[in-house]
C-alpha cells in the first residue's frame, strides 16, 4: 500500500471527508517534508520514516487527547526536533498530550507534568520543577573572579574544584546567602552564583535502585 493512500484511508477512518483528509494530509505532509513521499510503499520505510507517518496519521484530525509512546524512536536529531516542535504546538493549541519515554531528558525539555513508574508501580508524580525541588541537594555553583585558595568553612563543604567555579554543598542550618557572605567577606568577587537541580535522571535512577533494593529484601526475608 502507498503512503498517501494509507494516510488518506487512516484519516477517514477517524471522521474527516476525502476532501478535508487530503487538505489535512497535503498540510503535515509539506510541514514534516514528506511532500516526496506519497508514491512510496510502507514496506521501503525505514524506523524513523515510519515513525513521522504514525505522527502525521496520528494527530491529522486535531483530537484532544494524544498517546505517544517513544515518538522520537529512529529519529536523527533534525527530525526529532521537527516533531518536539510539533508536540509543543499541539499542546499550545489545546491538546492533551500522553508521552510515553524512556529517555529522561526528553521528559525533562517537554513535559510539564510526570508519572515515573517502575515494575508497573507508580514511584512518583507531580510538576517537573516541584520534584527535582524536592530532591534537590543544596548544591551550589559558584563561579569566582579568580581561583581560589585555602578555603575553610563550616557554612558548607566542597563537592568540586575546577580552577574559578566550585561546586558547593551547603550545610544543615545554612542558607545560600550565607555562602555569599562567606566569600564577600573574603574579599572574592563574585561572577556566577546558581543553584543545582539534580536531572530527573539522577532521581529515577535513585527512586529505581531504593524501590528495587527493597524488593530484593522482602524476597530474602
Amino acid at each position: 500500500m502507498k503512503i498517501g493512500e494509507q494516510a488518506l484511508y487512516l484519516a477517514q477512518l477517524k471522521g474527516l471527508s476525502k476532501s478535508e483528509a487530503m487538505e489535512k494530509i497535503k498540510f503535515w505532509f509539506k510541514r514534516l517534508e514528506m511532500e516526496t513521499w506519497w508514491n512510496k510503499k510502507v514496506e521501503d520505510l525505514s524506523k524513523g520514516m515510519s515513525q513521522k507517518l504514525q505522527f502525521v496519521t496520528t494527530v491529522l484530525h486535531e483530537p484532544k487527547l494524544i498517546i505517544l509512546d517513544e515518538p522520537f524512536s529512529g529519529l536523527d536529531p533534525l527530525n526529532a526536533n521537527l516533531i518536539k516542535d510539533e508536540i509543543f504546538g499541539l499542546a499550545q493549541r489545546g491538546s492533551t498530550v500522553i508521552f510515553s519515554t524512556h529517555r529522561m531528558e526528553q521528559v525533562e525539555e517537554i513535559c510539564d507534568h510526570i508519572v515515573l513508574v517502575n515494575l508497573g508501580k507508580k514511584v512518583l508524580d507531580g510538576s517537573v520543577q516541584d520534584i527535582k525541588q524536592q530532591f534537590k541537594e543544596n548544591k551550589f555553583s559558584i563561579t569566582l573572579s579568580s581561583t581560589p585558595t585555602d578555603l575553610i568553612s563550616h557554612v558548607f563543604k566542597i563537592e568540586e574544584h575546577k580552577g574559578k567555579e566550585l561546586i558547593v554543598k551547603i550545610n544543615e542550618g545554612y542558607k545560600s546567602n550565607d555562602v555569599l557572605s562567606y566569600f564577600l567577606n573574603d574579599n572574592h568577587t563574585i561572577e556566577s552564583f546558581k543553584e543545582i537541580l539534580p536531572s530527573l535522571n539522577e532521581i529515577f535512577i535513585s527512586l529505581v535502585e531504593s524501590t528495587n533494593a527493597t524488593t530484593r529484601a522482602f524476597q530474602k526475608i
